[in-house]
């Protein structure tokens, strides 16, 4: 009987806690979490980095037969809904906001956004929950950064080129962690649905993968990797 293809996994890296480098080998909660799925299904697992500048791309990596799935800590969107299906949901968070808290220490939440500027990733959900504040005219401006500039924003906390970084909460969390003067100052802006995608219609895949999930609940092995990577609960 020939070898099942391998599972190849879009992820747009690094994005800690779900994806990032570590001493140049790929880890994190959805890489992990993407082998075990793989060793469920009895396929080998295939890493496919995704290079472009706004996250939203990663999906045409299905359409071009690229990848078999992204697992990208990508959170479930109508508009993604359109490019791609999602499986069953594996964890729920939600955009949060940080600052140089000793450039703006009055900025608590995103009621202290007044004249302010909020830095966000293209392509990122932050966008349009961003957007939409700027709009209601409780923020003044929306920065949008490269998809890999996300430290160029934070480093533009201090500087000034941006005055809060928007992003979901797990990953805001870790970015700041080595910059003291930087903080996570509110989460639960938004709730988020986090799930693997795959190619739409893709039925048979889907079905799968969501066994495997269940699989991998049911003998404790999702929640270790939760505990492990993420905050701060998984579904």
């Amino acid at each position: 009987m020939a070898a099942l293809p391998p599972l190849r996994i879009g992820a747009a890296l690094p994005d800690p806690p779900f994806e990032l480098y570590v001493d140049g080998t790929a880890t994190g909660f959805d890489i992990e979490f993407t082998r075990a799925i793989a060793r469920v299904l009895g396929r080998a697992w295939e890493l496919v980095p995704y290079k472009g500048t706004d996250f939203n791309g990663i999906f045409a990596m299905l359409d071009d037969g690229v990848v078999d799935c992204i697992a990208s800590g990508t959170t479930v969107t109508p508009g993604r809904r359109e490019m791609a299906d999602f499986c069953s949901a594996y964890f729920q968070s939600g955009q949060s906001i940080a600052v140089d808290t000793e450039r703006l220490p009055h900025v608590r939440g995103i009621d202290d956004l007044d004249g302010l500027t909020i830095g966000v990733q293209q392509g990122n959900t932050s966008q349009p929950i961003a957007d939409a504040l700027v709009a209601k005219g409780r923020a003044a401006a929306v920065r949008a950064y490269d998809y890999h500039d996300i430290d160029k924003a934070l480093d533009d906390l201090s500087s000034g080129g941006c005055d809060v970084v928007m992003k979901l909460a797990p990953v805001l969390t870790w970015l700041v962690r080595d910059r003291p003067k930087v903080e996570v100052v509110q989460r639960d802006i938004s709730h988020e649905e986090i799930a693997i995608a795959v190619r739409k219609g893709d039925d048979r895949l889907r079905g799968l993968i969501d066994d495997a999930q269940r699989a991998l609940a049911a003998d404790e092995t999702l929640a270790r990797l939760a505990e492990q990577w993420l905050d701060p609960r998984p579904t």
